[in-house]
């Protein structure tokens, strides 16, 4: 059985990197011949696309089976085992059930609603759309294969999986006979509806406290948006054909790029080469070592658009620079890469940048100019409180030497360019936004392995191994997340609470306090993926009724994202930094709360003067 298990998981790891590979290699060939010939790959963004699809379902089976999906999970901290045991075994059970839905109602979508002339190529895309099926099928038996159950209590993980059957009969009807479904088939169909409108609210209730006990994230919204969509009289197709439209959507495809690009860079010894360079460059200024992580936090997380990866990726290396190298207090030196493991979000290629204009429809070129000025404010924050607490504790300087600095900018030369590469192809209109992080993953491969050499080809499945369960659970709650959204949307219910909001609150300015206290809550309890897609559509229409430059208000949601991931009790970063330093989470909440002041405060700062985000879009 361990053979199969494992022969399985090379396959679906062989896939995922192939196409991962693919998607990285099409973009590219499709720039190069529009560059250079004026040509292009026949079927190229089709192509590209539905390998998306592939990868992202492939790569959530990946996430399921490494236990890898992003969730919340407060009760890690609880002693009580049996309460951990027993939400353990809620959580299996309830994301068996809801991902046999999502299979279920995959099925019926394909069949019905998908044309079977489109081509993509030479292949069908519904021969493509097999995946979804294929992908939930496996992720729901592997939920329910989780289950902490023994014996025949194992049974239960069965029954999770018949009554996610039970809950698709109005889809399985549909892919067993169409339109013409069965006369006691709509009814149970109806009576299902009705229950589902019934007991939405207490359901959703116990979505809420399944979520804070560790329940994955994409299966809580996966839930929500089939309660929802069906409590309404919509079909829960509608859930499958979001899920397809999400991740068949061209400005998606930058997502794991980005992130495996991100992945090279941290697998390589580009951090330590940044960080010699840094150090070399700064390390003669009251804070210079300061300047170097924050700096090094800032480039990295940039790329992976992913607080979780600096941290983990980096927190070693970097904690024993602040500790060992130069005296900083444990204390502090936690703190501060638990909150620099974030401040990278408002610098291109920022991943949440891209996202919030593909769902606001916003020019992501000024998201990205709107995006600098307040974040140099706030790594210029970050680094004076680094330098009061260096003279403070009087850390020793380092002398500058010429030569020495010349010696590391040049190691390092590689590294520094290529955000300067990317920004001026992206910027001049020669690249798209997906050739852009083809070129970035391009650019990283050849610099670490054939230049440097920090990575030998055999090492390169390791860093697939590393990237994909990411790029996986990142997918997956995107996927949901449009499936929530078009809800939200489809409802009115954006118009609707614009109207209620410029009726209660009359004030602009009281409309944007509130605003800012509305997002720190919701940064500190879902991920920023999830809130873009599932919270900017209902603020985004309040934005324009208040008068609201849309790039503002996109780089105001998004440095309250930033602000709440340090905002206990559920801030995502607070978390990552317990598992990774072995600090109780309540110590790393006290460590960074310095730090979280400051970005309370640039938070302000950006918030009530809108000429900061909004000056540079002037030029462009």
């Amino acid at each position: 059985m361990k053979k199969k298990n494992t022969a399985l998981w090379s396959i679906e790891q062989g896939v995922c990197s192939f196409s991962l590979v693919c998607l990285t290699l099409l973009p590219a060939a499709e720039s190069f011949l529009r560059v250079f010939f004026h040509s292009r790959v026949p079927a190229s963004p089709g192509l590209i696309v539905h390998l998306l699809l592939i990868l992202g379902l492939l790569s959530g089976m990946i996430t399921t089976q490494a236990g890898d999906h992003l969730s919340i999970g407060l009760l890690q901290y609880s002693t009580n085992e049996k309460l951990k045991k027993g939400f353990a075994i809620g959580s299996g059970l309830l994301s068996a059930c809801i991902v046999t839905m999502l299979a279920w109602c995959s099925v019926s979508f394909i069949k019905m609603y998908l044309a079977p002339g489109q081509l993509i190529g030479f292949i069908p895309d519904q021969v493509f759309a097999l995946v979804m099926p294929l992908g939930y099928g496996v992720m729901a038996v592997r939920f329910a294969r989780m289950i902490p159950l023994q014996g025949k209590a194992r049974l239960w993980g069965i029954g999770a999986l018949l009554l996610g059957t039970v809950g698709s009969l109005q889809g399985i009807c549909k892919f067993l006979w169409g339109f013409d479904t069965p006369d006691l088939a709509y009814r149970l169909s109806e009576g299902f509806f009705t229950l589902a409108w019934y007991l939405k609210l207490p359901v959703l209730i116990l979505l809420v406290i399944a979520a804070l006990g560790g329940t994955p994230l994409f299966v809580i919204i996966g839930a929500a948006a089939l309660i929802l969509i069906q409590s309404s009289g919509g079909e829960m197709d509608v859930v499958a054909n979001q899920i397809y439209t999400a991740l068949t959507q061209n400005s998606f495809v930058a997502i794991p790029l980005f992130t495996f690009a991100g992945f090279l860079l941290s697998e390589s010894k580009a951090g330590e080469r940044l960080i010699v360079t840094f150090r070399s460059l700064f390390g003669w200024l009251p804070g210079g070592i300061i300047i170097a992580v924050v700096c090094l936090c800032t480039f990295l997380t940039s790329f992976t658009g992913a607080s979780g990866v600096t941290i983990l990726a980096l927190g070693g290396i970097l904690y024993t620079v602040l500790s060992e190298n130069a005296p900083y207090p444990p204390r502090f030196s936690i703190g501060l890469l638990t909150a620099s493991g974030s401040i990278g979000i408002l610098f291109p290629p920022s991943l949440p940048i891209i996202l919030v204009g593909a769902t606001t429809r916003t020019n992501t070129i000024h998201l990205f100019l709107g995006g600098i000025v307040p974040g140099l404010i706030l790594v210029g924050g970050m680094i004076l409180l680094g330098i009061i607490i260096s003279v403070k504790t009087k850390i020793p300087l380092e002398p500058f030497r010429v030569k020495q600095a010349g010696v590391a900018l040049k190691n390092s030369l590689p590294e520094i360019l290529l955000p300067l590469f990317l920004i001026a192809g992206y910027f001049s209109g020669i690249l798209s936004l997906v050739e852009i992080g083809a070129a970035a993953v391009i650019y990283v491969f050849v610099v670490e392995v054939f230049v440097f050499k920090d990575i030998p080809l055999a090492a390169i499945p390791r860093v697939f191994a590393k990237a994909i369960p990411i790029i996986g659970g990142i997918l997956s709650i995107l996927a949901l997340s449009q499936a929530l959204s078009y809800y939200i949307v489809d409802t009115q219910a954006p118009e609707r609470f614009a109207r209620w909001i410029q009726g209660a609150i009359t004030s602009k300015y009281l409309f944007l306090f509130i605003l800012n206290i509305s997002l720190l809550l919701i940064g500190c309890l879902i991920d920023i993926f999830s809130a873009i897609l599932i919270v900017l559509p209902l603020i985004f229409p309040l934005g324009a009724a208040y008068g609201i430059d849309p790039v503002h208000l996109g780089i105001i949601f998004l440095i309250n994202m930033e602000a709440g991931f340090l905002t206990p009790p559920v801030g995502m970063n607070l978390f990552l930094a317990s598992y990774r330093f072995r600090k109780p989470f309540v110590d790393i909440s006290r460590y960074a709360l310095p730090f979280l002041l400051i970005q309370l405060g640039v938070v302000f700062i950006v918030t009530y003067i809108p000429i900061l985000s909004t000056y540079l879009t002037r030029f462009y």
